[in-house]
């Protein structure tokens, strides 16, 4: 199974989604490398990332699910390394 590493962001805008929002996450525990929230108090809000190493299409499913709770935007962004990389290094940017 190809898979793509991507950071999913997460602002929560509503408190009361949250626990909604966990059992999520849970369902995609397997494909989750780490994650950290910050709790951003002057603005009432809660930030959240995703790291993930998961098939493509697991990744657009999680981040939609969670875009659809009201009160939570979400947002991926994926590696530009090729699906499945073992972590070679692209070689080829201006600075090499």
């Amino acid at each position: 199974m190809e898979t793509r590493v991507a950071l999913i962001g997460i602002v929560v805008e509503d408190a009361a989604y949250v626990e909604r929002l966990n059992e999520i996450l849970h369902q995609y525990s397997r494909y989750i490398i780490g994650r950290m929230g910050l709790p951003y108090h002057k603005r009432g809000i809660n930030i959240i990332s995703i790291a993930m190493d998961a098939p493509a299409d697991a990744i657009s499913a999680l981040s939609g699910k969670l875009g659809m709770l009201p009160g939570v935007t979400s947002k991926a962004v994926y590696s530009k390394l090729p699906e499945g990389s073992g972590g070679e290094t692209v070689r080829g940017g201006k600075d090499e």
